[in-house]
């Protein structure tokens, strides 16, 4: 199996505060600094069940651009890269408070001008599946080149999956579902689908299913809901102490996507999903 992710990857600065922010003042914090990236995560997190996986970004031609190549390439994910002359690489600040709740303030940077001709077809050549990053399809910049990545799947006949990443992007849901239209799965956090059709009930997924084939969403600790035309299937969350929950969602697609893949039955895909997001929340960062 050989899984194609095609998404931003950048660097998080990791901020862990106890108490609030002071607005004009000092607040003690726990810093760090990670790989981060939505693309990036999914793709080490598929990497760590064992799939073969290949990231397609774009990435600045500075420090942190090789410092992302390096670490990707050390744990064995391919990495397909455009490279920018101009634009720095991909920035996000990730403000964690006590809870583990994060608040996140990105700067795409090189991801921003991702291009259509950044998608190689040599790097789905013996791909089983591509998986896209909805912030790519949700910023004009990068959306053709989203559209590009899953039109160039079709035609290399792989399945395909995006996960939309960010309600408050979905300003237009007519428009999304427009461009993901034909994709095998959708993978929607509750927020996402409420974005999408008004409602937080799994059930509403239905909906949407003229659009996609199938509909996985996640509800954090109400556990994750399978929705096709059979009907819609639910699993609980799995038990954890919420450490961060940077990259939980990244997480899950990779171990939903790992196991509806190898053709395991609705409830065990969940599970194997609800199970890599647990690892993602237990741990500070967004990657294995």
């Amino acid at each position: 199996m050989r899984i194609v992710v095609v998404g931003d990857a950048g660097l998080d600065v990791v901020a862990r505060h106890e108490g609030p922010i002071v607005h004009g003042g000092d607040s003690r914090a726990k810093i760090r600094f990670a790989g981060g990236g939505a693309g990036a995560n999914t793709a080490l997190w598929l990497n760590s069940g064992g799939v073969d996986t290949t990231l397609v970004a774009r990435i600045g031609d500075d420090a942190g651009g090789r410092l992302i190549r390096a670490e990707l390439e050390s744990a064995g994910v391919r990495c397909a890269f455009a490279v920018d002359p101009d634009a720095a690489t991909c920035c996000v600040v990730v403000l964690v408070d006590g809870d583990g709740q994060r608040s996140m303030l990105p700067d795409r940077g090189a991801n921003a001008r991702f291009r259509p001709e950044d998608v190689d077809p040599a790097a789905l050549a013996g791909a089983n599946h591509l998986h896209l990053s909805g912030y790519v399809l949700l910023d004009p910049s990068s959306r053709p080149a989203g559209l590009a990545a899953l039109a160039a799947a079709r035609k290399a006949g792989l399945t395909t999956s995006v996960d939309p990443q960010s309600a408050p992007l979905i300003t237009d849901p007519g428009a999304f579902l427009a461009d993901v239209r034909g994709v095998d799965l959708l993978l929607p956090n509750t927020e996402e689908l409420t974005a999408l059709t008004g409602s937080r009930e799994p059930a509403a997924a239905r909906r949407l299913l003229d659009a996609v084939g199938a509909v996985a969403v996640t509800a954090g600790l109400d556990g994750a809901s399978w929705v096709d035309s059979t009907g819609v299937t639910t699993v609980p969350a799995e038990p954890a102490d919420c450490v961060d929950s940077t990259g939980a969602g990244d997480a899950f697609d990779a171990g939903l996507l790992a196991a509806w893949l190898r053709g395991e039955s609705t409830v065990d895909t969940l599970r194997a999903g609800v199970r890599f997001g647990a690892k993602a929340i237990r741990q500070i960062g967004a990657q294995p």
